[in-house]
């Protein structure tokens, strides 16, 4: 046994709280590191990962089977740039009746008797795939509310069909490329094709080349050149899911970067403290070895050594605990995304091990550095009590309190060392900092999410025809329904008791100057068209050939508010004005908002195919459906509840938050804890003199809580506002990144009782910290304390 690993041995077991504290605090920093590190994996470009899995189709093409022949439909599979396909599968249109109170929707379904397949694997989340005649198989989107979500076993009953026939529901499974509601065996469509002429076939393509909108379109002209003129009826891009796919996770990757850098921050904090305080407290031991012939450079690694075991060991359990919590999460996002591994990547548990380590030897070697600077003589001779003298002002300020005397000791406590106090006003204002970053952050981005809902109930067309959903096509719909009759649907939502305001929505596609790529466009007609729209600058449109836009357009275009730009639709050019900038994720900033008549010139049957309906306050929306649905019947519409599409990535929000948040503030805690600890072994003798002279045990935790009240306080007044400038400045330059100008509601969302709050958690963090050395203290016998110097 060398001399050195005596003494690297001696240290850890005598300095059992350090290590403990050091052993803690990697372990937690590690598995915060772990969980963000391995979420940023999963969550970068969460579609694309989907994609590959399923082998998603790079278009969905729906073909006019009395234009064109299965012989025909198969030669296009085999077409200029096509490498893989899957069909033809003959479609049909279904309107279930309502249940289980869900409003009715029409759904696409696809003939199909193998879920796998060169395109499109579809994957099964539950139940079974069909098997015979009567069954289905439901596409599921989990960012529905439970209870809007297919359940195996339910039935669905067809009334506008001949003979009202029935499927029930045994399996529900996702499509990445979102090519159908439902699946079924290719002999049901027959029973589900409503008496009309023909019926229609969906085939799935794969292209060598689709990273941009001209390679699909190019994909998607060889096709068309493969069957006869008028065959293909309606087509849909992956890029076009892909967009609206983007918005649910535009800002969640630097959400985790923030965390991984505050976690880190705060664990070099607490480690530097943890080795400076040790060697602070072991000044006469590090004279002694010196005294024997250790030499500055071996001290040093001595110390070094001490942090590297419990920290060693803190990180191996950090990676396991980190991939243990990020198996739950991963599950949700998954749901979320449809896709299929397990998340936990190799790599980031390796880089984030040996970058702890790391960090860990840099911060003791800092730390530890002291050490080997002092000199013999000077150690030998210096004890670990503070000087006489030193913070007696306080002292004698404090004892002019009107509190017990216990307590009035406490609180000049902190000044007899002045600077080990302000590292436990740093420990504390960072955990509160962090605390009121985590939830400011959290909170604002739950309204970056809840931007996407600006509806109480929303009004679908009930009968669409055959055939998917093309590029653009209305939202919450799964196949080109007919628009509902838009002055029958207004009538019935503005008869209704409880309205509040509508607005119905026309969604279609313009070309821009200077762009490209075709842009999503919304016409918007009725009283409440800019209802949960946030404007960031200028005004919401008042009359025709006005626009609101969001910054990305703005910067692609290099336009501002008050700028025109042509846009054209069919053919025809409108001129429009651009009088505001708003708020709005959807299609990465890149959506137009306007006026329904602005289009007419273009469009001039363009119809509502959608309606956002707001509530009166007090009313009850399932019985406002239901009236509504009736209401509706015979203008072709149905009405459901809106729900929160992004419910299922808001989980996964709050879940990290709570989870970080509690991480972090273990971490402060555990630094208090440290220092209380040193502070209360350097005065043990003082102690043993308190007791002597009658003090009890609990006026000893008093007097130790009491000696972390200023320091809290103090830590949780820096701390709070420190939280709020970081909420503030990563907030808006996430925004930046992401090219978005954020409203006031997003960046300022604290409530001044709420800062008050926070302020009071730095003290609630030092009364965590500081009760074990209290319960220790109160412990120690007399005659012991008394015997130690």
């Amino acid at each position: 046994m060398s001399a050195l690993g005596g003494v690297v041995r001696s240290g850890v077991g005598r300095r059992r709280v350090q290590t403990v504290v050091i052993g803690l605090v990697v372990m937690i920093a590690v598995s915060a590191a772990v969980l963000g590190g391995s979420l940023m994996v999963a969550s970068r470009a969460p579609f694309d990962r989907a994609f590959a899995q399923q082998r998603g189709a790079h278009l969905t093409a729906q073909f006019d089977a009395t234009k064109t022949t299965v012989a025909q439909l198969s030669a296009s599979m085999h077409a200029t740039g096509v490498t893989a396909a899957a069909g033809p599968f003959p479609t049909a249109s279904i309107t279930p009746a309502a249940a289980r109170n869900r409003a009715t929707q029409s759904i696409t379904v696809v003939g199909r008797a193998d879920p796998g397949g060169p395109v499109d694997a579809v994957t099964p989340n539950e139940g079974r795939w069909v098997a015979g005649l009567g069954e289905i198989v439901l596409h599921t989107d989990s960012r529905l509310p439970k209870s809007l979500q297919p359940k195996v076993g339910d039935v669905l009953r067809l009334p506008d069909l001949a003979g009202s026939p029935t499927l029930t529901v045994v399996g529900v499974a996702r499509s990445v490329s979102e090519t159908a509601g439902g699946w079924v065996t290719p002999e049901q469509i027959t029973a589900l094709t409503a008496p009309a002429p023909g019926g229609g076939y969906q085939i799935l393509y794969r292209f060598a080349k689709s990273a941009t909108t001209a390679q699909v379109d190019a994909g998607r002209a060889a096709v068309e050149a493969d069957v006869p003129a008028g065959a293909l009826t309606g087509a849909r891009s992956w890029l076009t899911t892909r967009t609206n796919s983007a918005g649910n996770t535009v800002l969640l990757v630097p959400f985790l970067i923030a965390f991984g850098v505050l976690g880190v921050l705060m664990a070099i904090l607490i480690i530097g403290n943890v080795i400076t305080g040790a060697v602070s407290t072991g000044t006469h031991r590090i004279g002694i070895l010196k005294a024997l012939g250790f030499t500055p450079g071996q001290v040093v690694r001595a110390y070094m050594v001490q942090a590297l075991i419990p920290a060693a060991t803190g990180a191996a359990l950090g990676v396991v605990l980190g991939n243990v919590l990020i198996l739950p999460i991963l599950a949700q996002t998954n749901e979320v995304y449809g896709t299929a591994d397990s998340g936990v990547a190799p790599s980031v548990n390796i880089a984030v091990l040996a970058g702890a380590l790391l960090l860990v030897a840099l911060t003791a070697w800092a730390a530890a550095s002291r050490a080997g600077r002092l000199r013999t003589v000077d150690v030998l001779a210096v004890g670990r009590t503070p000087s006489p003298g030193r913070g007696q002002w306080a002292a004698r300020l404090a004892a002019r309190l009107p509190l017990p005397r216990p307590v009035t000791l406490g609180l000049a406590h902190p000044f007899a060392r002045t600077l080990r106090s302000a590292t436990i006003i740093a420990a504390i204002a960072f955990g509160a900092a962090a605390a009121t970053f985590a939830v400011g952050l959290g909170t604002s981005l739950t309204k970056v999410q809840a931007s996407e809902n600006n509806a109480d109930v929303v009004v679908q067309p009930g009968r669409p025809v055959n055939g998917p959903p093309p590029e653009g096509g209305p939202r919450g719909t799964s196949g080109p329904p007919q628009a509902p009759d838009p002055v029958a649907v207004a009538k019935a939502i503005t008869a209704q008791a409880g309205t509040s305001g509508y607005s119905g929505i026309a969604e279609t596609q313009v070309t821009a100057a200077g762009l490209p790529d075709a842009l999503d466009i919304l016409a918007l007609s009725g009283d409440n068209s800019s209802h949960g729209y946030e404007m960031i600058a200028g005004s919401w449109f008042g009359q025709p050939n006005e626009i609101v836009v969001a910054k990305p357009f703005l910067t692609a275009t290099q336009t501002e508010v008050g700028d025109t730009i042509v846009l054209v639709s069919n053919g025809t050019q409108l001129t429009v004005r651009i009088v505001g900038e708003v708020f709005n994720i959807q299609s990465r900033g890149m959506e137009i908002l306007t006026a329904a008549a602005t289009l007419t010139p273009a469009e001039p049957e363009l119809r509502a195919m959608t309606y956002d309906i707001t509530l009166k306050p007090g009313t009850d929306p399932v019985a406002y459906v239901e009236a509504l649905d009736t209401a509706l019947a015979s203008a072709g519409a149905t009405a459901r509840i809106a729900e929160d599409e992004a419910s299922e990535l808001l989980l996964v929000i709050n879940t990290l938050t709570t989870l970080l948040t509690l991480m972090l503030i273990t971490v402060a805690a555990l630094g208090v804890l440290n220092m209380v600890v040193l502070e209360t072994r350097e005065r043990v003798h003082d102690l043993g003199v308190h007791k002597a002279l009658g003090m009890t045990p609990r006026q000893t935790i008093a007097m130790v809580i009491a000696s972390v009240v200023v320091t809290g306080l103090i830590g949780g007044a820096i701390g709070a506002p420190v939280g709020v400038m970081l909420q503030r400045v990563i907030v808006g330059e996430m925004g930046r990144v992401t090219g978005f100008d954020l409203p006031a509601s997003v960046i300022n969302i604290y409530h001044p009782a709420e800062l008050v709050l926070f302020g009071l958690g730095g003290l609630l963090i030092a009364v965590l910290g500081a009760l074990l050395p209290a319960g220790w203290a109160a412990r120690t016998r007399t005659a012991t304390a008394l015997r130690t110097e």
